[in-house]
């Protein structure tokens, strides 16, 4: 080469152009032996489970992360002929990783599967910031997912006993049993058993972080209410009633909407801990108002006592003996 190519010409020369690689290698392959970082070296170049980076010490640094133990000299780290550091890794979320550690944020992965493995990738170069994130993501799209309003259905006496004990919050349990032999089959009655369900559901979607809803589908009442309070039993509202007709006596179910909707509100009296308002038992006939003279015995039995509201069973037709004597009963 002459003196002139080595002047101007030369000095112009890109000063990064690399010796060309030989062929059929690629970098971190076997054919390169590896070789310890450049420690004045400003850019890393990583290959992390097949995946390529191309990044500054600075990025890898900023953070107290497992990169920044790697890349900040206390720890030997190899590379190959090419200069790539591999990382035992998979790469498919690193690119977000270092974006974490360029901007402090990242948009998130929508799919929950996707944030699980970055969330992953977090904790295994210990980005805590990151990591935080994802949690807070995870936990808002559980939320979002958990339903509105969760009602048990009680399928046997000992688990009624264990989540009424299980809970602080007052209950309110629907018994209904269609299936009940002594049950008519009538349309009336079939609508009222409707009913019935429909405004346990609309009471369950309105009162749903008040109260606890059971259903119940194994007793042997048809159609039956039950409220209760700090884990015992208040009131309970039975809607059936007796039918005797020409044939044989029929139960009926009765659709006592006013009721029940008072018999609700009055249960969230016991909503907190430190137990009912005497006031508002008395103002809800819980409990009968007074002074302290006669409190003892007689009060704990009233405030035990079960306010059990029947609707009226009633004849159509009565075909007994004549002079049998006819008792109503509420």
């Amino acid at each position: 080469m002459s003196a002139e190519a080595s002047g101007p010409a030369a000095a112009e020369a890109p000063p990064c152009l690399e010796a060309p690689k030989p062929s059929g290698l690629e970098p971190g392959s076997a054919a390169y032996g590896l070789k310890p970082l450049t420690p004045n070296s400003k850019y890393v170049k990583l290959n992390v489970g097949g995946s390529l980076h191309y990044t500054t010490l600075r990025t890898l640094t900023g953070q107290d992360t497992m990169l920044k133990a790697m890349f900040s000299g206390r720890a030997e780290v190899l590379t190959d002929a090419g200069g790539w550091v591999l990382i035992d890794r998979s790469g498919r979320h690193f690119g977000t990783i270092l974006n974490y550690l360029r901007d402090g944020s990242v948009p998130l992965p929508e799919s929950t599967r996707e944030l699980g493995e970055l969330l992953g990738e977090a904790r295994y170069y210990l980005v805590q910031g990151l990591i935080e994130d994802c949690q807070l993501a995870l936990q808002q799209k559980r939320e979002n997912l958990s339903p509105l309003c969760l009602i048990p259905t009680v399928t046997s006496p000992r688990e009624e006993q264990q989540l009424l004990a299980s809970t602080s919050k007052p209950v309110v349990k629907l018994l209904h049993n269609r299936s009940n032999n002594k049950y008519s089959y009538t349309s009336t009655s079939d609508d009222n058993l409707l009913k019935n369900i429909e405004l346990f559901d609309k009471l369950a979607l309105r009162f749903h972080g008040r109260l606890l809803f059971l259903k119940d589908v194994l007793g042997d009442e048809i159609c039956c209410w039950s409220f209760y309070g700090q884990g015992r039993k208040i009131a309970e509202v039975c809607c059936t009633s007796i039918v005797y007709a020409t044939e044989k006596k029929q139960t009926k179910v009765e659709f006592p909407e006013a009721r029940i909707f008072e018999e609700t509100l009055n249960i969230l009296i016991y909503e907190t801990p430190r137990g009912p308002d005497p006031a508002l038992l008395e103002a809800t006939g819980g409990a009968a108002g007074g002074g302290g003279a006669g409190r003892g015995e007689d009060e704990e039995n009233r405030e035990h006592r079960v306010r059990r509201i029947h609707v009226r069973r009633h004849i159509t037709h009565d075909e007994r003996p004549h002079g049998q004597q006819i008792v109503f009963k509420d």
